[in-house]
């Protein structure tokens, strides 16, 4: 009877894994692999340049930021 529990085990491992390579087959043809440097800075605009945070707790100052 484990037989079934091994069973549905592996056919979930396959499918979870070929799921995987499916959507990263996706994300490659469709270019979302192409410029991963461009989507990491298109969440700042001009209020908030790279490399300075200006977003901070209420009640708690922002600190200076590392130079």
């Amino acid at each position: 009877m484990e037989w079934v529990f091994y069973g549905i085990a592996f056919l979930v491992s396959v499918l979870v894994t070929g799921s995987a390579v499916y959507a990263l087959y996706w994300s490659s043809k469709k270019g979302q692999l192409r410029d991963l440097e461009q989507g990491a800075l298109s969440i700042f605009d001009d209020k908030e340049p790279v490399g300075q945070p200006t977003d901070f707790f209420p009640g708690k100052r922002p600190s200076k930021p590392a130079r």
